[in-house]
């Protein structure tokens, strides 16, 4: 029988009538624990007609009816801001109740909430007990219910999960297997009792968003002997999950697994692990073993295998499998270019952010960190919007934005959920406060979704929590009215900083928050105007004038602005700051360090995100496509001429004679400066909204670069916007697919624009150059 589906969540959080309560064994075991409930479904009712599972847990937890999955979902949970919410998940299981009798059981984790989150020793964890919560309503055919919820009438044993850890990884001792121990003809008197975990049920909400799921499998390209005698297995591609091992052997050997994403001098890399270990140890139970360790995940390509039976020729077909998992997203955007290592580029954009949306937008998933970095997702979110339907997947996350800003008097902290506010006083971090870029979040995030889908329900949902960010930057203004006091990340990992001094920016950071300042305050008074908030649109209308009269006055002088360097030409251009007369200059010298630069990456966390709009939308395109397309590092192709196959950290992760950065952030799997993705999609695709939602589609493909074609689709609320475009033999010609309900605005190279609407298009040009 197949595992039930999960019903939608709703929409909106809301309050429901709970009668389960969390439960953990009275006595922890040495082992994670297993909970059971045998019932009997009540007589005299015919059949069962509907049976709903209301599920979470403090920690992590699976649940079985009659030893059936009740859902694919792992991780549940998830990760929230728990001190404020819990979610819970909600299946339709009404297909598993086929008996008189059924158990109900749970296996719980540490997960997020007790687990090590955190660098070093890590921070104070959300709790002490984990706790499993499950009420199971069953309804019959003549209307009657029945309940079944945790409490004191359940049992408790410990598993065959020894240790799970996010970070650590997972062991298990299959010779602790209880089989059967979900199924009715189990025999359980001996198992212990279970007392009440105290939480306040206020806390519950439903899923906003979806589930973390497994996504596909990935099997071995080779499997070989380190110098030094290791069994390493490299799966071809950087991925998010963990490994399923089928293997038979001695009762009590142990197998352990150690990963991660990179090798050195031909061993296993895991100096940027830090100190997570990333380590599974599976011990047999002496029959045949099928070990899959669902309460951790791990970064990684490669895996290094000891102790596996028989050594490296006993490893058959089929016996190590990677299993990819993922938070569960549609993919809606694709994109592709005659050029291999553009595509090859792209394709390692979807893959860090699959690899990073594992229900928290997190800034990598290997080491000992794995959070929500606020700043990350400012800059990704409108690749991340084109590329899958994240919509449910953000609101959800920016609900534990809002909450944990509301709590931080009006400041958005650094990492959502805020577990830097359990490091100790006095550690590596100032006091948490608004900060260009990563505060900014609270805006960019739920105005990019806006544009994305047209859905206007995420600004009314986050309108206070944005007009709460706005204000508190408006007080944290210097007398000049520029953005210039407190702690700012500026223009983080610029390139010609020091590896291990990534503040270190040639940016002037009152230049990149005041900029970013004004681009914020201009896009929540345009809020005002779509929610008819006709006085704080005037508010933050004026406050936005007075930014940018005051960037010119501080920061402009005659044709150079302070620090004259790549990021600050590109943020005031990008967002707006500037006149048009100063905008051409500004390109000017812009495009003009960027050639002095060789026409690498200059620009750090700020200012890559933009620097490509700030070329091409003053007149260097050619220039943006040469920025682009260069090989050498730094660059956005540099990493893929190493073999990348996601997004790094650094332009430099790996040197290249093979080592790794030097630095103690050294990430192979960060999708943040993936985020030049948008300016692909539609400056090389052509596809951008005029209207949020796509409702109108600005069809405006730019081709340069040497690149013959490039193909672009779409799935927009009203159907697929398909765009391919082609160069060949002076003439560029244009295909277009327009869904009903849409209209389109065709603006090629040397002619005028053109208002078309749904259907299929097809037009002929003179090529540009």
């Amino acid at each position: 029988m197949s595992a039930a589906s999960p019903t939608p969540a709703p929409s909106e959080p809301g309050a429901i009538a709970l009668s389960a309560r969390f439960i953990t064994p009275v006595v922890e075991g040495d082992a994670a624990p297993l909970l059971r409930r045998e019932f009997t479904l009540d007589a005299g009712h015919g059949e069962v007609a509907e049976a709903t599972l209301l599920l979470s847990a403090l920690g992590v937890c699976e649940a079985w009816i009659n030893g059936v999955p009740v859902s694919p979902d792992v991780l549940t949970p998830g990760w929230t801001s728990y001190e404020w919410r819990l979610r819970y998940s909600t299946y339709t299981v009404t297909e598993l109740l086929t008996g008189e009798t059924a158990v109900l059981g749970l296996a719980i984790g540490d997960g997020w909430f007790r687990g090590r989150l955190g660098w070093g020793e890590g921070v104070q964890r959300y709790g002490d007990d984990i706790a499993g919560f499950a009420e199971l309503r069953v309804r019959f055919a003549d209307g009657h219910e029945q309940c079944v919820v945790t409490d004191e009438s359940w049992s408790a044993a410990s598993g065959t999960v020894t240790a799970d850890s996010l970070y650590d990884g997972q062991d298990i001792d299959a010779r602790r297997a209880l089989r059967g121990w979900n199924t009715p003809a189990f025999d359980a008197s001996a198992w212990g009792a279970v007392k009440i975990v105290p939480f306040d049920l206020g806390r519950l909400e439903p899923y906003i968003g979806p589930p973390v799921q497994r996504q596909e499998e990935v099997v071995p390209q080779r499997v070989w002997t380190s110098p030094a005698g290791a069994t390493l297995v490299d799966f071809g591609q950087n991925l998010v999950g963990w490994l399923r091992v089928s293997v038979r052997g001695t009762a009590g050997h142990t197998i352990t697994i150690r990963h991660a994403e990179v090798l050195e001098n031909d061993e296993l890399g895991i100096r940027p692990l830090r100190t997570a270990k990333a380590t599974d140890r599976f011990t047999l139970s002496g029959a045949d073993d099928i070990f899959e360790p669902t309460f951790t995940f791990h970064g990684f390509r490669y895996a290094e295998i000891t102790g596996w039976p028989g050594g490296i020729d006993a490893i058959e077909a089929g016996a190590v499998t990677a299993v990819v998992i993922g938070s569960e997203l549609q993919r809606i955007g694709r994109f592709r270019t005659s050029d291999r290592l553009l595509n090859q580029f792209h394709r390692n954009v979807v893959w860090g952010m699959r690899g990073n949306f594992v229900d928290v937008p997190t800034d990598c998933p290997q080491r000992d960190e794995r959070m929500g970095w606020t700043g990350d997702i400012a800059a990704f979110a409108p690749t991340a919007v084109f590329l899958v339907d994240a919509k449910n997947f953000l609101r959800d996350w920016l609900r534990d934005l809002a909450l944990e800003q509301a709590n931080h008097n009006g400041a958005v902290p650094f990492v959502v959920p805020d577990i830097l506010k359990y490091l100790p006083a006095g550690g590596e971090f100032p006091p948490m406060d608004s900060t260009a870029v990563w505060s900014d979040a609270a805006v960019w995030v739920p105005y990019a979704l806006w544009q994305a889908y047209g859905d206007t329900t995420v600004l009314t949902e986050q309108w206070e929590s944005m007009t709460s960010h706005v204000r508190r930057v408006r007080s944290k203004l210097s007398p000049s009215e520029v953005w210039d006091t407190g702690f700012q990340f500026g223009d983080w990992l610029d390139p010609d900083a020091a590896p291990d001094e990534p503040w270190k920016a040639k940016a002037n950071t009152g230049v990149v928050a005041t900029a970013c300042a004004y681009r914020t305050a201009k896009m929540v008074a345009e809020v005002a105007g779509v929610l008819g908030r006709e006085a704080e649109q005037r508010e933050f209308t004026e406050l936005a004038d007075s930014l940018r009269s005051a960037f010119v006055a501080e920061y402009v002088s005659g044709d150079r602005i302070l620090s004259d360097c790549t990021t600050v030409y590109t943020l005031a251009i990008a967002f707006g700051v500037l006149d048009d007369d100063q905008r051409t200059w500004a390109g000017e010298r812009l495009a003009e360090l960027v050639a002095d630069s060789g026409f690498r990456i200059s620009t750090g966390f700020a200012g890559t995100p933009f620097i490509m709009d700030a070329l091409s939308s003053t007149g260097h395109l050619d220039t943006a496509y040469r920025l682009l397309l260069q090989r050498e590092s730094p660059s956005w192709l540099y990493p893929v001429t190493m073999g990348a196959t996601t997004v790094w950290e650094r332009w430099d992760s790996m040197l290249p004679d093979g080592s790794i950065n030097p630095g103690e952030m050294t990430s192979f799997n960060h999708y943040a400066l993936g985020a030049v993705a948008d300016w692909m999609h539609r400056v090389i695709g052509g596809v951008a909204p005029l209207e949020p939602g796509y409702s109108r589609i600005l069809v405006a493909p730019r081709p340069g670069g040497g690149l013959d074609w490039a193909e672009t689709t779409l799935e927009t609320p009203n159907g697929a916007v398909s765009v391919r475009w082609e160069r060949h033999d002076g003439a560029l010609t244009l295909e277009l697919q327009v869904p009903l309900g849409a209209t389109a605005v065709i603006r090629l190279p040397g002619t005028s624009d053109e208002n078309v609407l749904a259907g299929e298009h097809r037009r002929t040009v003179l090529a540009a150059g």
